[in-house]
């Protein structure tokens, strides 16, 4: 517990700094992405919204990455659960809630590798729905990781 307690901990009072003059500014929801939201998904780029699909593109930041330069499998989960949320949204409703998530990390990206990620709806029963994520080195078509994401929520009146 001691060695996690000391990873997490501050280093120096440069760091204590730096992170005390953050300003985190209270978002509207609906209106302008979060902290978080601001973080992880600033830089990725849609490239193709159809029913039951949604194409993005992605380049690797640092910001995400691990300790040797590879996308964090943090963010990849993150991503699996951004986009697989976002083919199933419906707009004017609140967005769903994840019920659950598997993931099966089969490569690795590196820093400023150009991802694309596809989202796709596998199916729906009430306010439950399926989707799978991919997650592909656009260069060279690698397959980084498969994610199928299940999220429950309103839906659409049939009135």
């Amino acid at each position: 517990m001691e060695k996690a307690r000391e990873f997490l901990e501050l280093s120096s009072e440069k760091e204590s700094e730096s992170v005390s003059r953050l300003t985190i500014h209270p978002h509207r929801v609906g209106h302008e992405p979060s902290f978080y939201e601001d973080f992880a998904l600033r830089g990725i780029r849609v490239d193709r919204v159809e029913p039951g699909l949604v194409s993005c593109t992605f380049k690797v930041p640092r910001r995400l990455t691990d300790r040797t330069g590879k996308l964090a499998s943090g963010a990849i989960a993150n991503l699996v659960d951004e986009v697989g949320g976002a083919v199933v949204h419906v707009e004017g409703l609140p967005m769903n809630v994840s019920v659950d998530m598997s993931i099966s990390f089969l490569s690795t990206a590196k820093l400023d590798d150009e991802l694309e990620l596809t989202s796709r709806v596998l199916g729906r029963k009430g306010g439950y729905s399926g989707t799978v994520v991919l997650i592909r080195n656009k260069a060279t078509g690698e397959l980084i990781a498969e994610g199928r994401h299940s999220l429950f929520g309103k839906h659409a009146s049939k009135l």
